[in-house]
């Protein structure tokens, strides 16, 4: 049962890393879109309205259509708010993906606002992605015979890729949340691409690839939970089997567990904790921000199985999994999601007792948000490369 570092290569002593304060600042900073001014100035636009109706009250059709802005405003003022607080709307290419999402005119809507480019820039300055060298590829891996229609995977090539031909790079792998989370998320809400840009600038990482894998089954309105469904998507199959042998075989990546990490926000976080500890063969770090250990409203998806709810409830089979390889896992939560600090300190609690490696890492007054899993982001990953680079390469 063991977890024995010098069998894996695995840091025994990993620790939560101390950061540059620019690089934790901008991690933290808000974009353009979430400015609380924003739902604010609605608000206010609002009362104003609803001021200027009763002013001219003996006027019909100010109060008709004086009512229709004012809850129009009120709507907005509401969505925007709700925006500040959750993080997930960043800049207008995160807006336009959201929008491609809807039917009709609002698709066409978010079309129109698309600068057609697979992944935003940053909206901070000095971060972006083609002008620093910086690649991201689409992998589209359908994989009918797993249940899996599409799956739009997103491979996030550090400066350099092309031109050193020679060099091998350490993977690691996000998944975003549920429901309708998709694989973009990573690249927009949680500003993957310049959380990398950043920490390789300051000298904090050495390069690597991050993949924003595409578990929505072709239906990310579902909380498929990143789960083999009885009958239904093999996500968990996808992920292992098809996924990653498909990076490996087109990327130049060190292919062992040692180099490769998997993580994710809220129910890809879930499903990351429950995939590693399912494939510790496979991954030999786990990043899981937000995180939780039952599928408690999500069991539905299982219909019922007793054995595959079993299987897949980390509280459950944790405390007594044998580890036939070690593993080192971060758990990131904001203060703010109390659920969320008591659940990370319970899972490192039981890896300690199995002799894992576990540390947990919290963002004084964050919540169960995109904000916190972006603010985290660059934690998650310098705690990855302390990892990646005390691994030897076996393969």
């Amino acid at each position: 049962m063991g977890g024995h570092g010098l069998a894996s290569g695995i840091h025994r002593a990993a620790t939560d890393p101390v950061l540059p304060g620019d690089v934790t600042a901008r991690a933290r900073d808000l974009g353009s879109f979430e400015s609380p001014l924003i739902w604010l100035a609605l608000a206010s636009a609002a009362v104003a309205v609803l001021a200027a109706v009763f002013a001219l009250w003996h006027r019909r059709r100010v109060r008709r259509w004086g009512f229709t802005a004012f809850g129009v405003l009120l709507l907005l003022a509401a969505v925007t708010a709700l925006n500040s607080y959750v993080g997930y709307v960043r800049t207008s290419d995160d807006l336009a993906r959201l929008l491609q999402r809807g039917p009709g005119v609002v698709n066409l809507a978010g079309r129109l606002l698309d600068d057609d480019k697979e992944a935003p820039s940053s909206p901070h300055p000095g971060a972006g992605t083609a002008a620093a060298g910086q690649r991201i590829d689409v992998v589209n891996l359908p994989d009918p015979a797993h249940g899996v229609p599409s799956g739009s995977n997103y491979v996030v090539l550090p400066p350099g890729y092309d031109a050193t031909a020679a060099r091998r790079y350490p993977v690691v792998y996000l998944i975003h949340g549920y429901p309708f989370g998709g694989p973009r998320d990573w690249l927009t809400s949680g500003d993957a691409p310049g959380t990398l840009l950043a920490l390789q600038q300051a000298g904090v990482i050495a390069p690597m690839i991050v993949v924003s894998v595409d578990l929505t089954a072709g239906n990310p309105a579902t909380d498929w939970e990143c789960l083999d469904v009885p009958g239904g998507p093999q996500l968990e199959t996808y992920l292992a089997r098809t996924v990653v042998p498909a990076i490996d075989q087109r990327y130049r990546t060190i292919a062992d567990r040692g180099h490769r990490a998997l993580g994710g926000m809220s129910g890809g976080g879930f499903g990351a904790l429950n995939i590693g500890l399912h494939h510790v063969d496979e991954f030999g770090t786990l990043l899981i921000a937000l995180p939780y250990d039952d599928l408690n409203d999500s069991v539905g998806v299982l219909d019922g199985n007793r054995a595959a709810i079993a299987a897949n409830t980390p509280r459950r089979y944790l405390p007594t999994m044998p580890f036939p390889a070690p593993i080192s896992v971060m758990l990131a939560v904001g203060t703010g999601a109390p659920t969320d600090v008591t659940t990370a300190h319970r899972i490192a609690d039981a890896l300690h007792a199995r002799g894992q490696e576990a540390v947990v890492h919290a963002e004084r007054g964050f919540n169960h948000t995109w904000h916190t899993a972006r603010a985290t982001l660059p934690y998650l990953l310098a705690f990855a490369d302390q990892n990646f680079r005390a691994s030897p390469t076996t393969s």
